[in-house]
C-alpha cells in the first residue's frame, strides 16, 4: 500500500460499507474495512475491490468491544507497514425499530455502543495513524432530523453523533483534519432496513425524488468528501435523502 491513499472502512464488507469501499476503490484508494463475522462476503468484498486494481484487507472488529481497539489498531498499523490511513469512515451499525414504551435497556444500550461509544473511542485510537490533513467521515442517519415512530434508541445516538462531528472538526483542524457527517435517508439493500414492498412504497411516496435509496446514492458522496474538491468542508452535515420527508 505504498504511496497509495488508504482508507478504513467500519462495516465495509456489505451494504453502504461495501459500496463506499468500492466506490474509493475506484477513484485510486486503497481499503482495508471491518467486518463482524461473515467471512465469505468479506472474501467477496475483497475480490471486488482488487479487480478494480487496489489492494484490500478484511479485519474482523466488534464495534461494540471497545477493549479490543488497542489491538485493532495495532494490527492495522503492521498492515499499514510504516504508511498511515488518510481517510476514516466511521459506517458499521445497525438500526432496530422499537417504540419507546417497548425498548429495553438492552436493545437501547446496544444502540449506544454500536452507534455513539465505539464511534467515539474507535475514533479516538484511529487518530495516532491517521494522516495531517485526512478527512473523517462520520455516518448518521436523517432520522436524527425526522421523528419516525419506532425509532427513538435509534435517533437518539445518530443526532449524538451529529454533534460529536462538529467537535472533530474544531479539534483537529489544527492538523488540518476535516470531519463530516453524511446522513442517508432509507436506503434499501443497505443491510438494516426493512426491505418490503410496503416499506417501499411509503418511502417512495414520502420522497420528493419518488424512489428510494440505495448504497450507490451515498457511496458518491462520501468519495466526494474524502477528495480534493471537498477540502473546505468541514464540520458539516450532509443529508442524502433524495428529498425524504421534505
Amino acid at each position: 500500500m505504498e504511496n497509495q491513499k488508504i482508507a478504513l472502512v467500519t462495516g465495509g464488507s456489505r451494504g453502504i460499507g461495501k459500496e463506499i469501499s468500492l466506490k474509493l476503490a475506484q477513484q485510486g484508494v486503497d481499503i482495508i474495512f471491518t467486518y463482524l463475522s461473515n467471512e465469505q462476503e468479506a472474501a467477496n468484498t475483497i475480490a471486488e475491490i482488487k479487480a478494480k486494481g487496489r489492494e484490500a484487507i478484511g479485519l474482523k472488529l466488534d464495534i461494540t468491544n471497545v477493549n479490543s481497539f488497542d489491538r485493532f489498531v495495532e494490527r492495522v498499523q503492521t498492515e499499514l507497514k510504516g504508511a498511515s490511513l488518510n481517510f476514516l469512515i466511521n459506517n458499521a451499525g445497525t438500526s432496530i425499530v422499537s417504540l419507546l414504551t417497548e425498548t429495553t435497556e438492552t436493545q437501547f444500550d446496544e444502540m449506544v455502543n454500536i452507534h455513539m461509544k465505539g464511534v467515539y473511542f474507535l475514533t479516538q485510537k484511529v487518530l495516532k495513524i491517521l494522516s495531517d490533513g485526512g478527512r473523517i467521515v462520520n455516518i448518521s442517519s436523517a432520522i436524527s432530523r425526522n421523528s419516525f415512530a419506532g425509532t427513538s434508541a435509534y435517533g437518539m445516538v445518530k443526532g449524538a453523533i451529529d454533534i460529536y462531528t462538529k467537535f472533530l472538526a474544531l479539534e483537529l483542524g489544527k492538523r488540518g483534519i476535516a470531519a463530516n457527517v453524511v446522513a442517508p435517508g432509507a436506503i434499501f439493500g443497505g443491510g438494516t432496513m426493512v426491505d418490503t414492498a410496503e416499506m417501499r412504497s411509503f418511502v417512495t411516496g414520502i420522497t420528493a425524488l419518488g424512489r428510494v435509496g440505495v448504497p450507490e446514492d451515498v457511496a458518491g458522496v462520501v468519495a466526494f468528501l474524502c477528495g480534493e474538491d471537498a477540502k473546505w468542508v468541514n464540520g458539516q452535515r450532509i443529508e442524502v435523502t433524495g428529498g425524504m420527508a421534505l
